[in-house]
């Protein structure tokens, strides 16, 4: 039998596209599970594809230019817009106080990357700007910012030049983050078990999230009030839940009810105002509203999945109104909301309500509630935005610089998370989703990067030249992360999990957060994660960019 059709295909040097399809999905497929083995607690995550794609590319395995060239700026694309609809929601909301000083020391640390850069490209003639920006992204483990710097760049030379420099300084990249934790616990004498408990009495003292509480109306001056006048008289954000009369008959209040001695009350409240709220009212009191509660009288959790209700305030549904429902909170991505009537809906919140089973059938019906509606993915929203993330990032925003195929998707998914309900656009995308459409993407550009890069990697990394990459990339991890680190620590006197998680978010690497996640078996990492990581992850890209526009 003749199987000369077979070793022809899998032959170095074949671009048909058979051989293409056969090629990235071997790299794919041994990157992503080697990428999965973990030496001392610590894996390189879907980083191996390029590693694969360049050891194939140097035993001359190629692909069409073109084909390469269409792979790479389509995985490009996919995984930033995916990256800007993840981080979107929490990228305004980030600059608010409680961020402001996680994100402060964030941007210090890219402006040293940065800073140590310049310096280098001044001090040593012999790397060139390509180079360096390569060698920064691997340093700073940030696959977008390479892919910027890439598709700003016009030399295929140059390209393949960042993806080697990028190889070379990503290892020492994930162990000099985690070295650095190191380094910081030692200087400071950290006693980690004593930061965890910390956190958690933090987190119990929290005065931010809803509070359920029950009290006694015994001041005289309010009895006879309506509900909506006491909004008035306390001025705070609450809901009433459940009133129990003094003849023991528990109603649904609406903002006309009136509330009146002797009569208690079931109240959802922010812990801050809840001082504020019983000395208007009265004492807190136990009861269990379970045992006093009628059987028709229920709390359900619906969940919104019909897109016209995106973007709309709770107070426009009418519940008590039209259902003799009472709305108390609202679950979004896990955080529970206090259930206010200017309160914006998005697609997969949660609503708590109260009342007759019937009743909250008639409202489940009416907002969806069907998680099979948000399995589906929102194709519309995802090319739309595409399509201008494509046209922004193809515009001049002035001294010849472009947001590009990395910056305009990543601007415009950004704004789409947050404002696109306004154009009746669902941003909502279920995480398996938005996993599949990043990890496919980063995957299809990492191996393009690799078979490209592949053939003169080795002669140009294993020498004298490649050294001074791994040397500099170590220095471009480590020495903002000390500075950092000293600063949180020594000025702020931040919480050193806290400062694990900004080592993690402010280089926004993955690998790290899992060591520090599993290494203190705390939540407190991954929260200052995602505090700058968003903002993180906009200024690697247009630092990396702004680098090769200025200097090449």
């Amino acid at each position: 039998m003749d199987f000369s059709w077979f070793t022809s295909l899998l032959s170095p040097g074949n671009v048909s596209l058979a051989s293409t399809l056969i090629l990235y999905s071997f790299v794919i497929a041994v990157g992503v599970y080697l990428g999965k083995l973990k030496i001392a607690g610590i894996s390189l995550g879907v980083t191996f594809v390029l590693f694969v794609g360049i050891l194939m590319g140097h035993f001359g395995y190629t692909v069409d230019a073109e084909v390469l060239k269409f792979v790479r700026e389509f995985g490009l694309i996919l995984f930033i817009f995916s990256i800007g609809i993840q981080v979107g929601p929490g990228f305004f909301s980030s600059f608010k106080k409680g961020g402001m000083r996680l994100n402060g020391l964030a941007v210090l640390g890219i402006a040293l990357n940065v800073a140590i850069v310049l310096a280098i490209f001044y001090i040593d003639g012999n790397t060139s700007m390509d180079a360096l920006v390569g060698v920064m992204s691997g340093a700073v483990t940030n696959t977008p910012g390479l892919a910027a710097a890439q598709q700003t760049a016009t030399d295929p030379n140059a390209i393949n030049t960042m993806s080697m420099g990028y190889a070379a300084a990503y290892p020492l990249g994930v162990c000099g983050i985690i070295g650095a934790m190191f380094l910081i616990k030692a200087l400071f004498r950290i006693n980690t078990k004593n930061e965890i408990k910390a956190i958690e009495e933090e987190t119990e003292n929290s005065r931010q999230k809803p509070n359920i509480v029950s009290v006694e109306v015994t001041n005289q001056l309010i009895s006879g009030k309506s509900i909506r006048e006491l909004h008035d008289i306390i001025q705070c954000d609450f809901v009433i839940s459940r009133l129990m009369d003094q003849d023991n008959n528990i109603i649904i209040p609406t903002s006309a009810t009136q509330v009146r001695t002797g009569d208690k009350l079931l109240v959802v409240i922010s812990a801050t105002d809840v001082n504020r709220f019983e000395a208007v009212i009265g004492p807190e009191i136990n009861i269990d509203w379970e045992d006093v509660t009628p059987s028709q009288v229920v709390s359900r959790r619906i969940l919104i999945t019909k897109s016209q209700y995106n973007g709309v305030a709770l107070g426009s549904l009418r519940l008590h109104s039209a259902y003799q429902l009472n709305a108390t909170r609202v679950n979004r991505a896990g955080v529970d909301l206090l259930a206010s009537p200017n309160l914006r809906l998005q697609m997969g919140d949660r609503l708590t309500v109260v009342g007759d089973l019937n009743d909250i059938d008639r409202l489940a019906n009416r907002l969806g509630n069907s998680m099979k509606r948000l399995n589906e993915p929102n194709m519309i929203t995802i090319f739309v935005g595409i399509m201008f993330g494509i046209i922004l990032g193809s515009i001049n925003v002035g001294f010849g610089m472009k947001l590009g195929l990395a910056g305009g998707p990543l601007v415009v998914a950004i704004l789409l998370s947050r404002f696109g309900y306004k154009f009746k656009l669902v941003t909502y995308t279920s995480s398996s989703a938005s996993l599949l459409m990043r990890e496919l993407g980063i995957c299809l550009f990492l191996a393009s990067v690799g078979i490209s890069s592949g053939a003169g990697f080795a002669e140009t990394v294993f020498n004298s030249t490649g050294m001074w990459w791994v040397i500099w990339g170590f220095i471009i991890t480590f020495v903002p992360l000390v500075i950092v680190g000293c600063i949180a620590r020594g000025v702020y006197k931040i919480n050193f999990l806290s400062i694990m998680g900004l080592f993690s978010g402010g280089y926004t690497d993955p690998p790290a957060l899992a060591y520090a996640n599993g290494s203190t078996g705390s939540d407190a990492p991954a929260v200052a994660y995602s505090t700058v990581y968003p903002l993180t992850m906009f200024l690697r890209v247009v630092a990396a960019q702004g680098l090769i526009l200025c200097f090449m």
